[in-house]
């Protein structure tokens, strides 16, 4: 790596703090760990080279202060900065006081961070890249301007029924499905206050509802060269309130040229985007059409990125690292062939007999099989604390198998045998649905977790 990459601050905790340590020492760089006091004996302010504290616990007076991460960067030399996922990792102003003050951001520019996270101006990228984007760019402000973009649908050959969703949006909030042109006045008036009290943006835009829907997303990775590459697709369908349960990849049963046509389209977007760094663009696979339409882009590393790991052998991380440097990316497109499939299941300190309600303390047993293809990423050990402040996330748990069938029944084995006390965790309901004969036979849709699965 060159000399001016040789020291970074790690702005973030849990175990994705230990994965980017984990790619620094293998790439022999030092690293700094900003952490807030709720994390100053965490098993990733051990591994660090050195630590520095940010702020209290509370989330909004260290890891989302970004003068505090800046400041904390300037202080102890560091050259770079990762935000890993998650807090600042997709929030631009981070990137320009990163710029502003000669510190290397991991991650895309500001400017290309505003023109992917934005849904509206993403849906216009790909629009202008010719991918499906499943309705009108145009953004909605108004009740009026709403009912005339709906009858403009259908009378252009569209149907009922369509989707009202938050251009600045996420994990379902400023969503509603229009089943009748009536509603559309007052779905229009709720979707957009919720989106401008979760958002501060309380822009919509129309698209096509697809009743049963595959979420598949593609990960990218682009240097500063002009290199753009893949590494294969994710399928990401098995979800519960807009928040995925298990990911697996490749994803299964998708025809080959569905399939080589949507990592295309990924690969043409960040092109489009003049994308820099690692990224995920994802879609929605209409099960029925045999189509697929543009979702957005998550212009960061993904909490799912050890599936396209395990089977593309490529280390995620350390490209990051290596693009942030301005080095090209250690592989071509030529060089990546999928291995095998991978599952993965994110361990969370929740309760799902409760209605998932957050179980944070301490952690007094935490065992968990490991064995040839299974990686388990994760902070937790015995006396680990799991915070109340932040996300419940606990771990990873990857099985990589020549087979899907294979994986999953690596996976069923693992849970099995995991045994874990002091907290409650998700591990019930995520062995429970791997063991269904649905997720067995093979990809289920979006809704089929709650709406089949649970209410049943």
């Amino acid at each position: 790596m060159p000399d001016r990459l040789n020291r970074v601050l790690v702005a973030n905790r849990g175990e994705i703090a230990l994965r980017i340590l984990r790619a620094c020492f293998d790439e022999g760089i030092e690293t700094v760990l900003a952490v807030s006091q709720a994390d100053v004996d965490s098993q990733a302010a051990q591994l660090a080279d050195r630590t520095v504290l940010i702020g209290p616990a509370a989330a909004g007076q260290s890891y989302l202060a970004i003068d505090r991460i800046v400041q904390a960067a300037l202080s102890t030399g560091c050259d770079a900065v990762h935000p890993g996922y998650g807090f600042l990792s997709e929030r631009p102003e981070l990137a320009d006081a990163c710029a502003e003050n000669d510190i290397i951001f991991v991650g895309p520019s500001g400017d290309i961070m505003r023109r992917a996270g934005d849904k509206m101006t993403a849906r216009e990228v790909a629009e202008k890249a010719g991918i499906p984007i499943g309705g009108r760019s145009t953004p909605l402000t108004s009740r009026a301007e709403a009912e005339e973009a709906l009858a403009e649908v259908l009378d252009t050959g569209g149907s009922l029924p369509m989707m009202l969703k938050a251009s600045a949006g996420g994990g379902g909030r400023g969503m509603s499905i229009i089943r009748d042109a009536a509603e559309i006045g007052a779905r229009f008036d709720t979707a957009h206050r919720e989106a401008e009290q979760a958002f501060g943006d309380g822009r919509l835009y129309l698209e096509r509802y697809v009743a049963k829907a595959r979420h598949v997303e593609v990960q990218i990775l682009a240097d500063a060269h002009g290199t753009v590459c893949h590494l294969g697709d994710r399928d990401c369908s098995t979800q519960r309130r807009h928040q995925k349960l298990v990911e697996e990849g490749p994803a299964p049963d998708l025809p080959t040229a569905l399939s080589e046509e949507i990592r295309s389209a990924a690969v043409r977007l960040a092109e489009e985007l003049g994308y820099v760094g690692a990224g995920t663009v994802e879609f929605l696979v209409d099960v029925d059409r045999g189509d697929f339409v543009f979702l957005e882009v998550n212009a960061r590393v993904q909490v799912e990125h050890p599936v396209s790991e395990m089977v593309s052998g490529i280390d995620i991380v350390r490209e990051q690292l290596r693009v942030a440097a301005g080095l090209p990316l250690s592989f071509t497109q030529a060089d990546v062939v999928l291995d095998g499939h991978a599952v993965e299941i994110r361990i969370n300190a929740e309760d799902p007999e409760r209605n998932f309600l957050p179980t944070p303390g301490t952690i007094t047993r935490w065992a968990l099989p490991q064995g040839t293809g299974v990686r388990i990423d994760t902070f937790a050990h015995p006396g680990a604390v799991v915070s109340p402040f932040y996300d419940s996330l606990v771990a990873k748990v990857i099985c990589h198998a020549p087979t899907r069938a294979e994986a999953v029944e690596k996976m069923i084995k693992v849970l099995r045998g995991a045994r874990i006390e002091g907290i409650k965790t998700t591990i019930p309901l995520q062995l429970a649905v791997l063991e269904t004969p649905e997720f067995r036979a093979g990809p289920v849709t979006t809704r089929w977790l709650e709406e089949e699965y649970l209410d049943a």
